[in-house]
């Protein structure tokens, strides 16, 4: 260092600082404006590029609350139509069944009435036999009592034998 202060030069020095002084405005001209210009736009780019993924992670949210509200939506709509067929499946059943009651209650009365009505031809039928049966014999009961007493019991007697009520 003491040889620095020993050797020391005025006129490199201004150079020097001449020189120096030179080359920073030359830098400032050519080199500084267009460097801070790119870092500038360099940060600028930065910041939109971040404003970007924020707007896009907003947006992502935003897309994801509308998704999980439309699955819900889904879903409630859903249990909405599988509550609707069940209602629909349960009234088609009661409907059904008491379509079978109505109709079940027809043919058993139906089936009452045709009893009933068989019933009463088969009494009918059974009338007429007996009439008829109770005619013949007495007939043949007035016929024979002409005839003889004896003859009369005796046919009587046979006729009611061989009578069979179907």
């Amino acid at each position: 260092m003491e040889k620095l202060i020993s050797e020391f030069s005025f006129g490199l020095f201004f150079w020097q600082l001449f020189l120096f002084i030179g080359l920073v405005l030359l830098l400032w001209k050519f080199a500084w404006k267009p460097i801070l210009e790119a870092v500038n736009g360099r940060e600028e780019g930065i910041k939109n590029a971040l404003a970007s993924a924020e707007n896009a992670k907003k947006e992502m949210q935003n897309l994801q609350a509308d998704n999980e509200k439309l699955l819900k939506e889904a879903r409630a709509e859903r249990e909405a139509m599988l509550k609707e067929a069940r209602e629909i499946k349960e009234k088609m059943i009661a409907d059904a069944k008491e379509e079978a009651q109505v109709q079940a209650g027809k043919m058993i009365a139906q089936a009452e009435e045709s009893i009933r009505s068989e019933k009463q031809a088969a009494l009918a039928e059974l009338k007429n036999q007996v009439a008829t049966i109770s005619v013949e014999i007495a007939e043949k009961v007035v016929h024979a009592e002409l005839a003889d007493k004896d003859k009369q019991l005796s046919l009587v007697d046979k006729m009611l034998n061989d009578v069979t009520l179907n």
